[in-house]
């Protein structure tokens, strides 16, 4: 995954989720009500800490916590993609307190690639299960909440994915309460009773710009929309082409939703009646997800909209879950595939651009729904057409995200190539066929000298 046009935005009217601290909770709520130098005061030296990511990463709380470095020592922080402002990436900082990265994001991305943070490849599916069985036990776990209702609940909202793993699991849990948040519905809900502290502090959550494409993507769309047939249940990640295939799907008839990431694209595709959910047979007419990131209009649209169902990652990724939907399409992107079909999605080389993700569970998943496509997309062509993304040889330290054994249609501009059950020869001549022209002799050099002696 990628991140373009990432932004803070300013309120322009505030939008609450309820009418003030509910009476029926009142004492329990102001019971629990901290200063923020108070809660990142629990952090120690050799602590495991969490904080939630996507939409609902903390620049505030981060800030306070970055001005502790001079207090501990050796504290890690795990977090998803991680957006906005980030002052862990400062210098000096990673002695201190340090970045562990669940899926890196262009705020660490540097800090990665210095050793001065860490990542940890690991399917998306798998994440909870981490925090679940010890593997990394938590210290503080800092989650961004709505306000809570009348129950007493407050809900994840725009992040679901590890968050609520994180906070069953967690030593001493802490809710920021923002009422910028979303109420979402799902397995979302956290009662206050389990949260041991809560500070309140309203900021706006991250926003991506209005979907973009460039004409390249738009090409590969074309390529892609023949393959979604009529109550197709799709995932899609971020970025121009899912954006793009969004806008190419007019005239579907009842498509719907089972997907890591809700975008503005999604919304459109709603608006448009395109996304209806009407024909799924599982979770029948809910759009299934595990996190929301777009603009305020999108936040306010799955704000108590009873449409949307946010789960865990350990559920909408579980290839199991994922495959129950008939004529399920995975839509994910590449950084480069070889000639034999391997993808790597996650890193330039050994330079960690991004993570694993949830690809693997999406194309597992889909390949083995009923009527089911899984598709790796990407422009044919890398730095202005001068590098092709279809390759000899995956880069030197390059890491395998989807394995040639698992990969069925890659697509670029230039057409679809069919894999599943092609040798290695006819695999590398299909890929010939949709790379672009200007590296063709190159790859039938290639081919010539490795597959047809």
């Amino acid at each position: 995954m990628t991140q373009n046009n990432v932004t803070e935005i300013s309120p322009v009217t505030e939008y609450k989720t309820t009418n003030g601290i509910p009476h029926t909770d009142s004492l329990l709520y102001r019971s629990k009500l901290r200063s923020v130098e108070e809660v990142v005061g629990l952090i120690k030296s050799d602590d495991n800490i969490f904080i939630s990511g996507n939409a609902a990463s903390p620049t505030f709380l981060l800030k306070n916590i970055a001005k502790r470095k001079d207090e501990v020592k050796n504290v890690s922080v795990y977090h998803m993609l991680l957006l906005g402002e980030d002052p862990l990436s400062e210098e000096g900082m990673s002695n201190h307190i340090r970045h562990v990265s669940l899926f890196v994001g262009s705020a660490e991305r540097k800090m990665v690639a210095q050793g001065k943070a860490d990542y940890v490849p690991v399917l998306l599916s798998e994440v909870p299960g981490l925090f679940h069985q010890r593997i990394i036990p938590l210290d503080v776990v800092y989650v961004m909440v709505s306000p809570p209702d009348n129950h007493g609940y407050v809900s994840l909202g725009a992040e679901t994915v590890a968050s609520k793993a994180a906070v069953e699991n967690g030593k001493i849990i802490v809710a920021q309460v923002n009422e910028y948040m979303p109420r979402t519905h799902g397995d979302t809900f956290i009662h206050l009773s389990q949260i041991h502290h809560i500070f309140e502090h309203s900021e706006p959550l991250i926003e991506l710009g209005e979907p973009q494409y460039s004409e390249v993507e738009l090409r590969i769309a074309k390529f892609i929309a023949p393959l979604v047939e009529d109550g197709s249940t799709l995932q899609l990640g971020i970025g121009g082409i899912p954006n793009a295939v969004l806008s190419m799907l007019e005239g579907k008839k009842d498509l719907g939703v089972h997907t890591e990431m809700v975008s503005d694209g999604v919304l459109h595709a709603i608006e448009k009646g395109i996304l209806t959910n009407a024909r799924k047979n599982f979770h029948p007419m809910k759009a299934v997800a595990t996190f929301v990131l777009g603009s305020r209009r999108l936040y306010d649209f799955v704000n108590d909209n009873p449409m949307f169902e946010f789960l865990p990652c350990d559920y909408t990724n579980n290839p199991f879950n994922v495959s129950r939907n008939d004529k399920m399409v995975s839509i994910n992107s590449a950084i480069e595939i070889d000639l034999t079909g391997q993808v790597c999605a996650e890193s330039i080389g050994q330079t960690i651009f991004s993570g694993f993700g949830g690809q693997l569970d999406f194309v597992r998943g889909a390949f083995a729904s009923k009527g089911g496509k899984a598709i790796i997309a990407l422009p044919s062509t890398a730095k202005n057409g001068t590098l092709s993304r279809i390759t000899p040889f995956l880069k030197h330290g390059a890491g395998v995200v989807t394995t040639r054994g698992d990969v069925r249609y890659v697509v670029t501009e230039f057409g679809v190539a069919s894999l599943y059950g092609k040798s290695l020869r006819q695999r590398a001549e299909e890929l010939l066929a949709i790379a672009h022209p200007a590296f063709h002799d190159e790859l039938e050099d290639e081919i010539r000298q490795r597959f047809r002696k």
